[in-house]
């Protein structure tokens, strides 16, 4: 392999003006060159590579197929080291060129999305890259460090990880606007008897504290439809029964036109969503303009 010196990085860049322009008066005017100091560097890089750039045909040059191809590899290295110098600038700024999030699916179809896109418009320098998945898995994922910073339901069960909560809310009611229940002001866990409940997948009727409270209060419903978070507004929209949502979730999933009533629901079922990462990601610049967006963002709710 041909070693790589100051002089061929040279040889490259003007054989890169050469293929573009098509001629060594034309890149030498480019380059500030004399038309002999081109074609001594198209010829000593077509010695030192050992391959043939150029036919020489009537004062013209005709790129080889080898020259196209070395050609793309020269932009294909051109835009590693523009991706290489965004990088420098982030790390110089963030302290890190990247950030993997990892979020739980109630605040991924809106909510974190947004936190991104603040954080985006800071400095586009950094690269992003954002995963959906449980909150068990959230934090086993920046446990891991196959993620840096998780979105998570509270409390937080890793003690492994740094956690600080974003904010605490309580659950509101969805409820199909045909359905009587859509007149009231409020929604007591007593009104749910004989409703159709949308709920959220979930592996026992001990971790679903709506099916939990309905239990607990001898309420009979009419039957429930389990489904992924992400289609429990739509669910109801299209008419298939009630649910019990976190309002983030329920602000980001519905439309203007779904005709769903979000009502207040007592007793309260209290939600909390937090941050966790590991300690040595206290002091990250990253970190604390994360933080801070994501507290923006929440005026919005």
């Amino acid at each position: 392999m041909p070693e790589v010196t100051i002089n061929s990085l040279k040889a490259l860049a003007t054989f890169k003006t050469l293929f573009e322009v098509g001629s060594a008066s034309g890149t030498a005017r480019l380059l500030g060159m004399t038309q002999s100091g081109v074609s001594r560097s198209l010829a000593q890089l077509e010695e030192n590579l050992g391959i043939q750039l150029f036919l020489r045909e009537k004062n013209r040059l005709l790129a080889t197929p080898e020259a196209r191809e070395l050609y793309d590899e020269i932009l294909r290295l051109m835009g590693n080291i523009e991706e290489l110098r965004h990088s420098v600038l982030a790390l110089k700024e963030f302290g890190t060129s990247r950030l993997r999030i990892a979020a739980i699916p109630g605040l991924c179809f809106g909510f974190v999305p947004q936190v991104v896109a603040a954080l985006l418009a800071e400095n586009s320098r950094i690269s992003i890259s954002l995963d959906m998945m449980s909150s068990h898995d959230v934090q086993t994922a920046v446990e891991s460090s196959h993620a840096d910073i998780g979105f998570i339901t509270l409390p937080a069960t890793s003690p492994q990880l740094l956690t600080e909560a974003l904010l605490t809310t309580e659950a509101v009611a969805l409820v199909p606007e045909k359905l009587a229940l859509a007149k009231q002001n409020v929604v007591e866990v007593s009104d749910l008897r004989g409703q159709h409940l949308v709920i959220s997948n979930q592996p026992s009727v001990s971790t679903n504290p709506l099916l939990e409270l309905v239990a607990e209060h001898g309420v009979k419903i009419a039957g429930k439809t389990e489904a992924n978070i992400g289609t429990i507004s739509a669910l109801v929209a299209n008419e298939v029964g009630v649910t019990v949502i976190n309002p983030i979730t329920a602000k980001d999933q519905l439309s203007y036109y779904d005709r769903v009533k979000v009502l207040p629901f007592i007793p309260a079922l209290t939600f909390g969503f937090g941050i966790v990462y590991r300690p040595e990601w206290h002091a990250s610049k990253v970190l604390a303009s994360l933080k801070r967006k994501s507290k923006e963002t929440l005026m919005n709710y």
